[in-house]
């Protein structure tokens, strides 16, 4: 079968012909229907090199996956053959208490884990191909009716990644709240959809471009700012009283965007830093406003997919998308590293 395989690191992926994978005891083999290009695999690509993670190239890339299974090892039940699924992107061990309740990311026995701290296109072959072996029967979540595998591949990481930042900030996204976006780009422009659809906040969307801006306010948010030297006080301005924006969600993660959001937050507060940027945040007695929580996060559970999976059927939460053929894939990338792609790219095999 045809697959997009990163050879090494600090280099371009390239088609070539791999052998079809076979399921063994507990594994099942996927049949992509589409497999979403995210941001991070140019990291993968431009800025990784040996020692930076755990894990080695050769392998296929794609780690936002769905299509239908195909073929099922001995013991694996609830799945039938043809059945239209979506592959839980993070491979934890199975069984320390972290993955017991689904959330791998966070797995703390990486050790025994199908690729410490990867998965299906971090380290092991992912679902930039024809088809796709995932390890653990676990990690295949069935897609609702009327989801198309289209549609649903870039859920389960640009979907999942703001629905778990989001969730864990719900008890302060009432009606009285304002939630801002910083970086309506591949995962912020989702997450404006999530927070217009799962809680009652005034949005505010932040760029540095009037398309993603444009992009930010098709997707429900209520206020856009283009950011500038003065955006902390304009977002403070738009609050009651002045007093602050209660979740700060940053899908960007530099120097400027961390100050940024720790300036406009109120107290109280949250600032979830999302992006990868790589920017810093110095933090003292009287540099953040008082009980201002700031943390990062990776993911999301796979219950929480579940949930992103039913908001996308339902036309909740709907990434805008380009497609392209595997062998479109390279140029897909290029877009998405020159800033003209918009949304989100889904390789369909």
């Amino acid at each position: 079968m045809r697959a997009l395989r990163l050879p090494n690191w600090k280099s371009e992926p390239e088609v070539v012909e791999v052998d079809e994978p076979s399921p063994g005891p507990g594994q099942v083999v996927v049949k992509i229907g589409g497999a979403g290009a995210c941001h991070s695999d140019l990291h993968l690509m431009h800025d990784f090199e040996a020692g930076t993670v755990p894990w080695n190239p050769p392998f296929t890339l794609g780690h936002e996956n769905a299509g239908w299974v195909h073929a099922l090892g001995d013991g694996v039940t609830g799945l039938t053959v043809g059945q239209p699924v979506a592959v839980y992107g993070p491979w934890g061990c199975g069984t320390c208490a972290r993955c017991r309740v689904g959330v791998d990311p966070y797995c703390e026995n990486v050790a025994e884990a199908p690729v410490p701290g990867g998965g299906g296109g971090l380290g092991l072959d992912g679902g930039m191909a024809e088809y796709m072996l995932v390890p653990q029967a676990r990690q295949v979540v069935p897609l609702p009716d009327g989801l198309d595998p289209v549609l649903a591949a870039p859920l389960t990481d640009a979907g999942l990644t703001p629905y778990h930042a989001i969730r864990r900030s719900w008890a302060k996204l009432g009606p009285t709240s304002t939630a801002v976006v910083i970086g309506v780009g591949g995962l912020g422009h989702v997450g404006v959809q999530i927070l217009k659809a799962t809680t009652a906040a005034r949005v505010i969307a932040v760029d540095t471009r009037e398309d993603a801006l444009k992009l930010g306010a098709e997707c429900g948010a209520d206020l856009t700012m283009l950011s500038g030297e003065n955006t902390a006080q304009e977002i403070r301005r738009a609050t009651p009283g002045g007093r602050g924006a209660d979740v700060v969600l940053d899908f960007v993660g530099a120097d400027p965007t961390l100050a940024l959001g720790a300036a406009a937050a109120r107290t109280v507060g949250d600032l979830t830093i999302v992006g990868i940027g790589g920017g810093t945040l110095p933090v003292s007695y009287f540099s953040v406003p008082y009980e201002v929580s700031i943390q990062t996060t990776y993911w999301g559970s796979r219950p929480e997919l579940a949930e992103v999976l039913e908001l996308g059927a339902r036309g909740l939460v709907r990434p805008k998308t380009s497609t392209f053929r595997l062998e479109e894939a390279v140029d897909a990338y290029r877009q998405m590293s020159a800033g003209t792609l918009e949304g989100r790219a889904v390789i369909v095999p």
